[in-house]
């Protein structure tokens, strides 16, 4: 009888705290420059080595989704993470000498990597001509589709 009063006990702990456990786990989606199936292994291997247990890393989008527990692991971590690996992140940007070790085809173009001027230039839905001559990344890609330089678009064929 003692025994079964103890069993029960542990399983009504068990069940009790499983819900907390469950709490702590956290989906985040973290942009990261680069540019091949070969970052895709590297940043989602990066990731899973941070503490997250899912990764998956789109390179069209540059977008990562991550699930980790976050009594484990953090947003933050998983960028360090990444960069240290040689990949920028939106807010952890990998040193030189880490870039400098990527593949050749893994080195994207760190000139127009999440920095400020290219926010501001899709800021509002316009592009200027000055964003235009110097950063013509509102133009390209995924960003197109926001339709950022729509308004401007001899603007950013004609870089002057």
């Amino acid at each position: 009888m003692k025994t079964r009063y103890i069993l029960s006990l542990i399983l009504l702990l068990v069940i009790a705290t499983k819900p907390f456990a469950q709490a702590n786990t956290k989906t985040d989606t973290l942009a990261v420059n680069g540019n091949c199936g070969m970052c895709k292994k590297n940043i989602e291997t990066a990731a899973k080595s941070a503490g997250a247990s899912y990764a998956l890393w789109d390179k069209d989008s540059k977008q990562l989704i991550v699930k980790f527990t976050t009594n484990k692991t953090s947003s933050t971590k998983i960028e360090q993470a990444i960069a240290a690996k040689g990949y920028d992140t939106k807010n952890s940007k990998a040193t030189d000498a880490a870039y400098n070790k990527l593949d050749e085809c893994c080195q994207y173009d760190r000139s127009l990597s999440f920095n400020k001027k290219e926010a501001d230039c899709c800021k509002g839905n316009t592009c200027s001509k000055d964003c235009c001559k110097t950063d013509m990344s509102c133009c390209k890609g995924k960003d197109a589709k926001h339709d950022c330089c729509s308004a401007a678009v001899n603007c950013c064929s004609k870089t002057n």
